[in-house]
């Protein structure tokens, strides 16, 4: 510092001689101003132009009171002088002349001491005043220079030195002056009026940032200023991502986090538990860095996960770190459902219990029995929880461990969620099923973890938003998908994903419920399996490897499956109800149709029949103001497709599956699931060479795994 300082002498000089010159120059106009009046003078010009007769009365008022008052001061003065004058003049002149014509020696003690003291003050007068001329011309330049200073609060100038991270500094003076021009009128007006804000804690350095708090003044509300972030942004000269307004403990408390600049741009490092380690889910499980740059064990006992985003940003990536940290808990039973083609958790399986992955019917109804099988063993566990001595309220560390009791810990993963809870057949019974845990299953060590890329009202259920415990928002595009990750109210209050960058702040999430503060900004650990780079599969053989030190084994030989029933051919059956009528009312078609497959078309309504036509560009039409199905229609488009399949063995197949799939049509809300599911009770189970096997199927609760050697 001493170094800069002397470094920056010439400027510094320069600067001290304008504050001298300014100085003296506001002096000269406060002089002015007083002596001519020229405030008041101006306010009365400025009642004039407005037509104000009373206010320039009162200013013209003013200027003549102040006059009067002013040479009455004088007077008093100049009246006191001439007293003092006229008393002490006398008196001077008698001592002198008594001094002059007496010997000191002769005269009365009292009066010789007068002399001496006399004496005495008029030598200090006389060494005093020489000094004070010497200092006087150095405290009029102190002084001149004090006056023409920066009028702005501070001395930054003294003390902050050009350095590497001279960008990131951010204080009081920065942020009350990023305030001050939000355009918010109640605190343009605070400052108008000389208001200076409040730090109820001052700016301070908070992690890989500054964090301060402010109370806001009348009429203002933190959420005023949240719905500015990005100006406020702007003022304080950092990203939109990188400057955090939220609400503190009260509507007129801003909490205000401002990261460093360029922080957030890397990325969070290599997971802690890639290479070593193991896990107790009930402490967490390494999930990334906050932006203050710790580490964050994000919680996994007690609560349920929602994580989306859009395509690409990270949330399949977020949903496997939280499983692989599960994996390394060899108390911890791991389920994994994949609605669509992706190999994001092929690894996984060496460690998983269940796991179904395809686009398929029988992969949704395999999840849909999954969460039916999860609330079954909600109950057993609830039951076993009520028969422990002291009646614990949920499961604990000390209740998993007990083998016995079955209370270890069950963690299903379902990626692409959203194709579940739309699915024109088992997505109503799955969000119910689903609702139904998240509300309870965390107190018996059941979680949930859902992934999704659409996070909207249609495509997850609104109770699951509401109850989940942890959400998790990568970059999305609206306040309704924002609102739908992370709670209702949070796009207004601040806590913002939509300010996330495609791409360039992929990985980068925001996230509630994962620790006790009111969002995290967090950068997520990656482990990579892509091409060329796969650390996922020996952390799952790590974790199998502890299971087999811990006398565990995985239950993943006995995998149930979902046996896969034929597809129902619509066109064909539509075909056969028609009994040959060259015409059928859509009404009596519905009918005939639910006679002939009560588990398919029990449940189908007059979209459900056009949305399966329209499949094939066959469309009921109006005869004798009713809707029919016309027979040559149906005909035409049967040979349509014959001639498309001529290929196809039809002998063979329990009817023809469209080239139209009716994954296109009906959509989630033209048809409702049947009220019967038949062939749920008939399982196949995926034997170690992968082979699917028949195993006698059974009604009732789902069956409770046993490890070997265990009581059954």
């Amino acid at each position: 510092m001493a170094a800069y300082r002397v470094r920056k002498i010439p400027q510094d000089v320069a600067r001290l001689v304008w504050f001298v010159l300014r100085g003296n120059w506001r002096w000269l106009v406060k002089f002015w101003s007083w002596a001519t009046y020229s405030d008041l003078r101006a306010d009365a010009r400025r009642a004039r132009l407005a037509g104000d007769a009373e206010a320039r009365r009162a200013a013209q008022e003013l200027i003549r009171s102040d006059a009067t008052a002013r040479w009455a001061k004088l007077g008093i003065v100049l009246r006191r002088c001439a007293i003092t004058l006229r008393v002490a003049a006398p008196v001077a002149a008698a001592l002198w002349l008594l001094d002059s014509v007496m010997d000191r020696a002769d005269m009365w003690p009292w009066l010789a001491n007068v002399y001496t003291g006399a004496e005495a003050a008029w030598s200090a007068f006389a060494t005093v005043v020489p000094l004070l001329l010497v200092l006087l011309p150095l405290v009029a330049v102190v002084a001149a220079a004090f006056e023409g200073r920066d009028r702005t609060p501070g001395a930054g100038w003294l003390v902050r030195p050009d350095r590497d991270d001279a960008d990131s500094w951010i204080d009081e003076r920065m942020i009350s002056k990023a305030l001050a021009h939000l355009g918010i009128s109640p605190l343009d007006r605070f400052y108008r009026n000389g208001g200076e804000l409040v730090y109820t804690v001052a700016a301070r350095k908070d992690g890989d940032g500054t964090f301060a708090q402010v109370r806001l003044p009348l009429g203002v509300t933190a959420d005023m200023v949240a719905a500015r972030r990005s100006k406020l942004a702007a003022n304080l000269g950092r990203a939109s991502l990188e400057t955090w307004p939220t609400k503190g403990d009260e509507d007129g408390i801003l909490d205000l986090w401002i990261a460093d600049k360029g922080v957030l741009r890397g990325g969070a490092g290599a997971w802690p538990l890639v290479h070593e380690g193991q896990v107790d889910v009930f402490e967490g499980v390494p999930f990334g860095l906050s932006q203050r740059g710790l580490v964050i064990n994000a919680p996994l006992l007690g609560v349920n996960w929602l994580i989306g985003g859009r395509p690409g940003q990270g949330k399949s990536a977020a949903l496997r770190t939280l499983l692989l940290g599960a994996a390394l808990d060899p108390t911890v039973e791991l389920w994994a459902f994949v609605m669509g083609e992706s190999p994001d958790f092929e690894p996984f399986r060496p460690r998983l219990s269940r796991y179904r992955m395809g686009m398929d019917d029988s992969v949704a109804e395999a999840a849909t029995q999954a969460l039916a099988d999860l609330l079954t063993e909600m109950e057993r566990r609830g039951k076993v929880l009520g028969e422990q001595p002291g009646r614990p309220p949920k499961v604990s560390r000390k209740l998993a461990d007990k083998r016995g009791l079955g209370l270890h810990p069950l963690v299903c993963g379902i990626d692409e969620c959203h194709e579940l809870f739309q699915h024109p057949k088992f997505g109503k019974k799955a969000a119910e099923l689903a609702v139904r845990l998240i509300k309870r299953g965390r107190k018996y060590g059941i979680v949930l973890l859902l992934a999704t890329q659409s996070p909207t009202k249609d495509s997850i259920p609104r109770e699951i938003t509401r109850n989940v415990s942890c959400g998790v928002a990568f970059s999305v595009a609206d306040q309704v998908a924002n609102d739908g990750l992370l709670g209702s109210g949070k796009y207004a209050a601040g806590v913002r994903a939509t300010e996330l960058r495609i791409n360039t702040d992929r990985g980068t999430c925001v996230a509630v419920g994962i620790t006790d503060e009111t969002f995290e900004l967090v950068r997520t650990f990656y482990v990579p399996f892509e091409d060329g780079v796969d650390e996922v599969t020996p952390v799952i053989a790590r974790a199998v490897a502890l299971i087999e030190e811990a006398g565990r084994a995985v239950e993943s030989t006995t995998q149930p499956e979902i046996e896969e029933r034929p597809v129902a051919d619509h066109l064909a059956d539509i075909d056969a109800v028609l009994n040959g009528e060259r015409r059928v009312r859509t009404q009596v078609v519905l009918s005939r149709l639910a006679r002939l497959n009560p588990g398919e078309y029990d449940e189908w309504n007059f979209r459900d029949l056009t949305a399966a036509l329209a499949v094939f560009g066959v469309a009921p039409v109006k005869s004798g103001g009713n809707k029919v199905v016309r027979a040559e229609d149906v005909t035409s488009a049967l040979v349509d497709r014959g001639s498309k399949a001529s290929n196809r063995d039809l002998a063979g197949n329990q009817g023809v599956v469209p080239d139209g799939s009716l994954r296109q049509s009906p959509g989630s809300g033209q048809r409702k699931p049947a009220a019967g599911t038949p062939g749920i009770g008939r399982r196949e189970v995926s034997g170690l060479d992968g082979n699917l096997t028949d195993f006698e199927p059974h009604e009732g609760p789902s069956p409770v795994w046993f490890q070997p050697g265990e009581e059954r």
